[in-house]
């Protein structure tokens, strides 16, 4: 298999998948809390390069692979032609292949159409991860996420239209201590409010922890970025569990980055849930350490 580094990302939940490059970096790479393709000048593997890491992976894995990620940010991009290429080989290949898994930018989505999606989802894409990280376009905006909200859910729900198993992740926190991101509150209950219009079938709620070599990390270097307290960081955690709505949902927010870890399924665990980030804000329960958590 070959990579353009050995920084290699994928979701927690793909620790068991076979990591196939397919793009180098991130369409957008604008975002200022996110370090992992800063370094990258984004572009897309020539297909028949990919196909050739196929054959690479069976002679590396056996043909009893089961599951597949293709990295790095934004597969989606790929050629709706191209990608079908990909899929069709990777079956072809792994006759026990169950899961093609990628991270989706909002933009690339909305470039496709739903017959495209649809086609997609049909020839073997499984999951999709899509990172919301807010439903405020003031966040949005802040964080260069280069779409608003409304453009977002499009994407989402373009996506579970299709039938694709959509995973969201947002991000506790990112509108700072004093607000420099905007209204705490107004970014929950926005985040809130898109997640179930969504209707995605996962949530991880992480919390924001500043990233070197980020616009938003050196903010906080510069102390005009000030990270939340892991009390506000609970009481955000909190709302978001009240609000959402979606029935079933999956949901965790037990990443490295969070305080306190939680998961399970929404609404059977919502009482749990908020019983514990209570028990928490008493002081009842001993919270994961900070260290490590970002610069």
């Amino acid at each position: 298999m070959r990579y353009d580094s050995d920084l290699l990302y994928r979701p927690p939940g793909e620790w068991k998948s076979y990591l196939l490059q397919c793009t180098i970096g991130c369409s957008n790479n604008q975002c200022t809390f996110c370090g992992m393709y800063k370094e990258k000048k984004f572009r897309i593997r020539p297909t028949q390069e990919i196909l050739e890491d196929i054959d690479m992976a069976l002679d590396y894995y056996g043909p009893g692979l089961e599951r597949v990620f293709l990295m790095d940010g934004d597969a989606i991009i790929i050629p709706t032609d191209d990608l079908l290429r990909i899929l069709e080989k990777l079956y072809r290949t792994f006759p026990k292949l169950q899961k093609v898994t990628l991270y989706a930018g909002p933009r690339s989505t909305l470039d496709k159409s739903s017959e495209e999606l649809r086609t997609l989802h049909q020839a073997g894409l499984s999951r999709a991860y899509l990172g919301v990280e807010s439903g405020s376009d003031a966040v949005l905006r802040f964080i260069h996420k280069g779409v608003d909200a409304q453009q977002m859910l499009l994407a989402g729900q373009r996506l579970v239209e299709a039938g694709i198993d959509l995973w969201v992740t947002v991000i506790l926190g990112m509108t700072g201590a004093d607000g420099e991101g905007g209204d705490w509150k107004e970014h929950i209950l926005s985040t809130a409010a898109l997640i179930n219009q969504m209707k995605p079938r996962h949530l991880s709620a992480m919390t924001f922890a500043p990233a070197k070599g980020t616009p938003l990390g050196e903010e906080v270097l510069a102390g005009r970025f000030q990270v939340c307290s892991a009390d506000h960081i609970l009481e955000e955690c909190r709302l978001l569990v009240e609000k959402l709505d979606v029935d079933p949902l999956h949901f965790t927010s037990n990443h490295a980055s969070n305080y306190l870890p939680l998961k399970g399924g929404l609404p059977e665990d919502r009482e749990k849930f908020l019983d514990l980030i209570d028990q928490a804000l008493a002081g009842k329960i001993r919270l994961r350490k900070t260290l490590n958590r970002g610069i």
